[in-house]
């Protein structure tokens, strides 16, 4: 009896030994953040931070900066799509749309998703934050019929109170918090394991109007429509951390976990909360959206506590970047501060500004501190890097367009070069952009966007050197630089018709 004692304590102790050794895994998905948006990496280019960053920063000072990452689109929807999946933006049956949340979604049923990965694996898994696609909802008064509609119009014959498919739980994650549009459009509801969690006791499901968000010095960033009668856009921040702060808490400790999150900020309606674990928020910058940004940084600096309360903050890697661009310079944006920092455009355009984003990877002990990588990337990559982190083999088909950065990790890539070649896209401009050392060839689509459809070079520039003045000077019609327009055409036009995944 002894003896069988023994021999089972001994087995738990093992499986706790194995589990301990599997790391946790955190992806966050900032919304909206620019590389400038960063202190750490504002302070490569120059003196004037408006605002330092201290959690985000801390990562970066024990971990792995990217200098040159970049996100799939310069837009929000595409560019989640092709994150949850490794495939590039056209691989979906709306390469450049953004989904309305009652649109379908442009993930397949039989397609690998993050959170399917690391459920294959053995993980708990749990999605936090805005979706940002399509999802399935009842139409009113049927049991049955799915509401279909595109973002053209007030939507009210949809029955909002439950996500009946192809949200998280149907793409492998056991857990979520699901804010379908976060909190810049309808439904104005939150979900948690897709069934409406009501924000108040006094909740129900009526209407969002301007006149009533007014009341809560809220401009709405789209429509009026379906939510919950207690939506506060300053409220949902603090709602989304503390829940995940709650789910490391009570994650099983015999057993890793891996945590999607997709953060609210710093997507307008720009509302910070007034408070936030202890510190002081909204009007403690020189404008809301920076009053964002450290609303973002007090959230990270609660998750990496949280997992030190837990006792698994070695054993964890925290992978940190944005779904595209900071945003253009506006009024809420001031004081000199410069969310894209040194790089031209932003959020939805084809210049650097609007897909060059943060890319921080943290593993203790296995990602050296203060260590910078200038290897291309995007951040598609990151299906690929946790399916090698976590030993799995990615099926034919699957993940077309994810590169392995695990090599770079651990910094055992010699070559410095994952892609032969990046491609990403503008957002509703419709233009395609490839990049292949350094030469940067911007490519104009026709709406239709279909094979034969026309497409267009309008822009070369050469990013070599001085990324900053050589991206104001197209070459396009200088006769010198045509062998080279020709060559990206040509290598942009055959990886797109063929269909074939990117050769690596």
């Amino acid at each position: 009896m002894f003896k069988k004692y023994i021999f089972v304590i001994c087995v738990v102790f093992a499986a706790q030994i194995f589990a301990q050794k599997q790391p946790n895994v955190i992806v966050v998905l900032a919304d909206d953040i620019g590389v400038g948006d960063i202190s750490y990496y504002r302070k490569m280019h120059s003196n004037n931070v408006v605002l330092k960053t201290p959690a985000i920063d801390n990562l970066a000072k024990n971990g792995m900066v990217f200098t040159d990452a970049h996100s799939p689109a310069a837009l929000c929807a595409p560019s989640r799509y092709a994150v949850m999946t490794g495939n590039n933006c056209y691989r979906s049956y709306a390469p450049w749309g953004v989904w309305g949340a009652y649109e379908a979604s442009p993930i397949k049923p039989n397609q690998l998703t993050l959170g399917k990965l690391m459920k294959n694996a053995g993980y708990q898994t749990a999605f936090l934050g805005k979706w940002g696609f399509g999802m399935d909802f009842l139409r009113k008064g049927s049991e049955t019929e799915v509401y279909r509609s595109p973002r053209k119009r007030v939507e009210l014959g949809v029955d909002v109170r439950k996500i009946v498919g192809k949200g998280p739980l149907d793409n492998g994650f056991d857990y979520s918090l699901t804010f379908p549009a976060g909190i810049q459009n309808v439904p104005y509801v939150v979900y948690e394991n897709q069934e409406w969690m009501p924000l108040e006791r006094n909740s129900e499901i009526g209407y969002i109007s301007q006149e009533n968000m007014t009341k809560k010095g809220v401009i709405l960033d789209k429509d009026e429509g379906l939510g919950d009668t207690n939506w506060d856009p300053h409220n949902m921040g603090p709602l989304l951390v503390n829940k995940a702060v709650d789910y490391i808490a009570k994650a099983d400790i015999n057993k890793p976990f891996f945590m999607y999150y997709c953060s609210l900020a710093v997507h307008l309606p720009h509302t910070p909360t007034k408070r936030l674990n202890g510190e002081k928020i909204a009007d403690q910058t020189p404008s809301k959206h920076l009053d964002m940004v450290k609303e973002l940084d007090v959230q990270m600096a609660m998750l990496v506590a949280a997992l030190k309360k837990k006792g698994v903050y070695d054993n964890t890697i925290i992978l940190f970047t944005s779904d595209n661009g900071g945003l253009l310079k506006r009024k809420s944006i001031q004081s000199g501060h410069k969310s894209n920092d040194i790089y031209r455009g932003g959020k939805n355009q084809a210049y650097e500004g609007g897909h060059r984003v943060p890319f921080i990877a943290w593993w203790p002990e296995k990602i050296k501190k203060k260590s910078t990588s200038k290897t291309p990337i995007l951040t598609i990559d990151i299906l690929a890097t946790l399916a090698a982190i976590t030993s799995q083999e990615i099926e034919e088909g699957q993940a077309n367009d994810s590169a392995n950065l695990l090599p770079i990790f651990t910094g055992e890539n010699k070559s410095k070069k994952v892609h032969p070649y990046l491609v990403t896209q503008s957002g509703t401009g419709k233009e395609a952009i490839i990049i292949k050392d350094g030469w940067k060839l911007i490519i104009a689509f026709d709406k239709k966007d279909k094979t034969n459809s026309t497409r267009t070079p309008v822009a070369l520039f050469n990013l070599n050197n001085n990324v900053t003045e050589n991206e104001m000077q197209n070459l396009i019609h200088k006769p010198e630089f045509a062998s080279k327009i020709k060559s990206l055409f040509t290598t942009y036009n055959m990886y797109r018709d063929s269909g074939e995944k990117t050769k690596i």
